[in-house]
């Protein structure tokens, strides 16, 4: 890997401030570090001339903005104008938008610089990354037989491989913390109405937030605050903490007060089973956050009903999604049905849902409001194989990514932010663990996450392609 590519946002950013790089190459390494990976599928469309033509442009102007001449890519469910952007989906394979998504533009105004498109799910609608007609296959860099995780499975890719030190993506279910957990990067899902861009608040059901995938917990930190910074309004009314988050991965948190629990809101819908590893990474993150002073306790948490109330919020979230008829014929049979259930619902069934999922939000709420974090293991499996879900059987493919990933939906639901990173290593492969905050603590979680990351110490990063 090149040695630019080798550094953390936090100082590649510092850097181009103080003109010690130059944008165009860094973007350069970018391309080329992404060309030697292009068979784990982290990218769907990769716009090198324009990317190199930007770079360019911030060189010969004065820095602006936080992430001023820093490479990103856009998860392919965000549009950037002259772009393709399929949404992982046949039904837009050739659509090329003439206007910006506000991320994208918002990005661009922080002085990024785009070198594509990260792959997805179709319309980031499951945990997993292997569109059948729109996109590439984002696989895991430590066994490119094994799937990334989803939807944001690209960006995990890209990051983990070392094309990018972070990138922005979208979680709604679970699809920034799968596949960062998946692939052994940290993926940081924040509060619902903590960003002004992508905030969760302009959807009924409230669950998709954007947030970061980075190497590290302190470049997860930039990110955010970077996209807290994105517009000139602010829709975090509720949010207890405030930028800048990065400070507060710098020094050991005070002493914490943590809930410790494998128990997930699915275990009375659909048959759960915790890998021992990832066990093992909740005990082993338990003792280290012990030695440090915090105290632990377990997180006395048994939710009912929640798999119903998912159910109806996925199908509704999909109903949105402006499909005609003829669409419906091309896309996947697993999104032809979402859509189709979901626009089938009546009133009645989905205000009950969304009635049932703010319950859920305060019961979940009041049950972890003893604890300053609450720690999880990440995923309960470990990487699923290529092929592995069924997309044919969509109640059977609902039921495989539960089983995969149980402890991630419900903080959508519960608008809380939550951070994986990896913890352990176990048969060549890391291993990570979740912690849970309060509403709009990100920087409890943050600064709990980075000390952990300093006790573990350094893991290896995925063998070259």
């Amino acid at each position: 890997m090149s040695d630019l590519l080798a550094m953390s946002a936090v100082d590649l950013a510092a850097a181009l401030q103080r003109r010690e790089l130059r944008a165009v190459e860094v973007v350069e390494a970018a391309l080329a570090r992404a060309a030697e990976t292009r068979e784990l599928g982290a990218f769907v469309e990769l716009i090198g001339d324009q990317a190199l033509e930007q770079a360019a442009q911030r060189d010969a102007a004065a820095p602006e903005g936080p992430l001023w001449g820093i490479p990103i890519a856009d998860k392919d469910l965000v549009a950037r104008a002259g772009v393709p952007t399929r949404y992982g989906s046949r039904a837009r394979a050739d659509f090329v938008p003439t206007v910006s998504d506000p991320l994208a533009a918002a990005l661009d105004r922080a002085g990024a610089v785009s070198i594509g498109k990260t792959s997805t799910s179709e319309f980031g609608l499951t945990g997993y990354t292997e569109p059948r007609g729109g996109g590439a296959w984002a696989r895991d860099p430590w066994n490119p037989w094994d799937g990334a995780g989803g939807s944001s499975g690209g960006a995990a890719v890209a990051v983990a491989t070392g094309v990018l030190a972070v990138a922005p993506a979208s979680d709604g279910g679970g699809s920034i913390r799968i596949p960062a957990a998946t692939v052994g990067v940290v993926g940081l899902k924040p509060s619902r109405g903590r960003l002004p861009v992508g905030s969760g608040l302009d959807a009924p059901e409230g669950l998709a937030v954007t947030g970061p995938i980075a190497r590290t917990v302190a470049d997860a930190a930039f990110l955010l605050d970077a996209l807290c910074g994105l517009a000139p309004y602010d829709f975090s009314v509720r949010a207890v903490d405030r930028p800048p988050f990065l400070p507060a991965t710098a020094a050991d948190p005070p002493r914490l007060r943590v809930g410790v629990t494998v128990v997930s809101p699915w275990d009375d819908d659909i048959e759960v089973t915790v890998d021992p590893t990832a066990v093992d990474a909740v005990q082993r993150a338990a003792t280290m956050l012990a030695s440090a002073g915090h105290e632990m306790t377990d997180a006395t948490w048994r939710p009912h009903g929640y798999g119903a109330l998912f159910r109806v919020l996925w199908r509704a979230s999909a109903a949105r999604i402006p499909l005609t008829d003829d669409d419906l014929q091309v896309v996947e049979p697993l999104t032809a049905w979402l859509v189709r259930e979901g626009r089938s619902l009546d009133a009645r069934a989905l205000l009950g849902a969304l009635a049932a999922a703010r319950a859920f939000e305060r019961e979940t709420v009041s049950a972890f409001a003893p604890y300053d974090v609450v720690l999880t293991p990440a995923l309960a499996q470990t990487p699923r194989p290529i092929g592995w879900y069924d997309g044919d059987d969509p109640e059977r493919c609902f039921a495989q990514q539960v089983q995969y990933a149980p402890f991630s939906s419900f903080v959508n639901v519960a608008g809380l932010p939550a951070i994986v990173l990896p913890l352990t290593m176990a048969g060549g492969h890391p291993v990570s663990v979740q912690l849970i905050g309060r509403p709009g603590a990100e920087r409890t979680v943050l600064a709990a996450a980075a000390q952990l990351e300093r006790m573990r110490g350094l893991l290896p990063r995925p063998p070259a392609p």
